[in-house]
């Protein structure tokens, strides 16, 4: 039988709400800064390009979120086997679990084709500046937040899990830039920083799928998935194949597109159709596709 604990639900805004125009100005000055020292770096279509996803992530995200509370809320209030309390050191372990499963949310986001097809938006540019912070999915929303189911399973309240998602986000978007190139070597050592963004984002063969840290590198430096920036490795910035486009609903919906054109064109069996939701990006079903981890050892056996 479980037992209910009253417990004094804190009131806490919607932290993004609040940081709209911190992002605002910061992608303003930084345009100008860089437009200013390396012009050719700037596109400035590229950015509106982003800050429309960033609307329509928002505006789209009334709803996902929705969806999110309604079933985290849903097991906390039917399912969790404890109840953490709004106290100091429920933070700091809210803080670690989540980021704990941003990581995985994340890494999947990269190696399974059904959530890359939504989380593919964000490495859609060939820039990378606080404006690429904001080009965000406007369908990850409703499916993603599976992996932090277990949250409020183990007694999390929404409420905590949902400002520390919040909270996520907004560090993370300081790392999209250039203009910082090295933290102190402590920093570097335990958080995602500027510098392992950019591998993050590089279409390198060396940099892919590398460091999907949210707020701690080390779990990229435990899993194996850890890559420094090299400093004769330049980053460049996109994807292996750019879309080339700054039109916002072909940036959205571009690799949905292509997961059902190859699902229902491809002549093969149905079982193999289905592969190419849950394979690698990549993957083909007749062996002529190449992934992430084909060509970083491609790469590397050139380099020897």
């Amino acid at each position: 039988m479980k037992i209910l604990v009253k417990m004094e639900v804190p009131q806490i805004p919607n932290l993004i709400l609040y940081a709209i125009p911190f992002f605002i100005a910061t992608v303003i000055i930084e345009g100008f800064s860089v437009k200013k020292r390396e012009a050719e770096n700037y596109d400035l279509k590229d950015t509106l390009a982003s800050i429309f996803m960033g609307i329509g992530n928002t505006l789209i995200g009334f709803a996902s979120k929705l969806v999110v509370v309604s079933v985290i809320t849903f097991i906390y209030e039917k399912y969790r086997i404890a109840t953490i309390p709004f106290v100091w050191w429920a933070w700091i372990l809210i803080l670690i679990a989540e980021d704990f499963c941003y990581y995985w949310f994340h890494r999947i986001s990269h190696e399974n084709r059904f959530f890359w097809a939504s989380h593919v938006v964000h490495h859609s540019s060939k820039k990378y500046n606080l404006s690429t912070a904001l080009r965000q999915t406007w369908t990850g929303g409703f499916f993603g937040f599976v992996f932090y189911l277990i949250l409020p399973f183990i007694g999390f309240h929404p409420l905590m899990i949902i400002t520390q998602m919040s909270i996520s986000l907004l560090y993370q978007y300081w790392i999209h830039t250039e203009l910082i190139h090295k933290m102190p070597n402590w920093f570097e050592a335990i958080f995602n920083t500027p510098s392992h963004h950019r591998v993050h984002h590089g279409s390198n063969p060396i940099y892919l799928d590398r460091n999907h840290a949210g707020i701690l590198i080390i779990w990229d430096k435990l899993f194996g998935t850890f890559q420094p920036e090299l400093t004769d490795e330049k980053v460049v910035y996109g994807l292996t194949s750019n879309i080339n486009t700054y039109n916002p609903i072909k940036i959205a919906f571009h690799e949905w597109v292509a997961v059902f054109t190859d699902f229902f064109t491809s002549k093969t069996s149905l079982l193999n159709k289905f592969k190419y939701f849950i394979k690698a990006p990549g993957w083909r079903h007749d062996g002529t596709g190449l992934s992430s981890n084909d060509l970083r050892q491609e790469w590397l056996q050139k380099q020897k």
